[in-house]
């Protein structure tokens, strides 16, 4: 037990050192502004998804336009006459914030979506299984969370994903929905179109903020300094499972939110 306990906590340490490298690369692209890309070079090298927020309640700019991701069944947002919200949370591994949250989500009847990692499903499978019970979708994260930009085999790539399919489907016997995000937002044409290829469909974001170093948590007026005011219509938000500051205050998120005249809804009915 004290092996398989080791074991694990190796894990989320190599995990969370890969993860904050790479955040700590895209968080610079989050926060500044980008140009979008070119129509016929979208996503044509290895990149990292950016935004540019431009008047408050409007949609960010992404450096791919939604017209251009769409091609690969890729998506960043929705309707921007549709005051819909999409939610979504990256689960690499757990810490003991992922039921606070989905307790908000079955407090306010919002479906989420989580994206997850092979650890997370090793290490947390009842939450898992919480997830598929209370209607939430279960996407995929990758199985170890590499740089998948980095992959040109179709073959590892279909290792990376179809490992955490099998996983998710022995634990709650359910099928995982083909819903793919990049791990650190990283993602190039030949990513996109071998997901595309393996009948997926791939989600980046348009609205997020910096939750994930357990070690320097936000505060909740920070939290909210950036989600109520760079909320907009037809966002896919993301959050992560691992941040206490989204465990404490995602109830009232949630109820502001809805004061604001938004509904949420699952990312099947932006693919509808």
């Amino acid at each position: 037990m004290d092996r398989k306990k080791a074991k694990i906590a190796g894990t989320i340490v190599l995990w969370a050192a890969m993860f904050f490298v790479g955040r700590g690369a895209a968080s610079i692209r989050m926060e500044n502004a980008y140009r979008p890309a070119m129509a016929d070079n979208a996503a044509s090298q290895a990149q990292n998804w950016g935004l540019g927020f431009g008047a408050e309640g409007s949609q960010p700019t992404g450096n791919a336009t939604a017209e251009e991701l769409k091609k690969y069944n890729a998506y960043y947002v929705g309707d921007k006459e549709e005051k819909v919200l999409y939610l979504t949370f990256d689960c690499g591994y757990e810490n003991g914030n992922t039921e606070p949250i989905l307790d908000a989500l079955k407090k306010h009847q919002a479906v989420g979506t989580f994206f997850v990692v092979g650890h997370f499903l090793e290490s947390a499978p009842e939450i898992a299984k919480r997830m598929a019970q209370e209607g939430h979708t279960v996407g995929n994260h990758t199985y170890h969370h590499p740089d998948m930009s980095a992959i040109s085999s179709l073959e590892s790539f279909r290792k990376e994903v179809e490992d955490v399919e099998a996983l998710y489907q022995e634990i709650t016997g359910k099928e995982m929905a083909k819903y793919y995000r990049p791990p650190q937002g990283k993602y190039s044409a030949e990513n996109l179109k071998m997901a595309q290829e393996l009948g997926y469909s791939t989600f980046f974001w348009s609205l997020a903020y910096v939750d994930w170093n357990v070690d320097s948590q936000p505060t909740r007026e920070q939290a909210f300094d950036k989600l109520l005011t760079r909320i907009h219509p037809g966002a896919i938000v993301l959050l992560h499972s691992t941040s206490k500051t989204n465990g404490e205050i995602l109830d009232e998120l949630l109820t502001k939110w809805e004061e604001m005249g938004y509904r949420f809804a699952p990312l099947s009915e932006l693919l509808s």
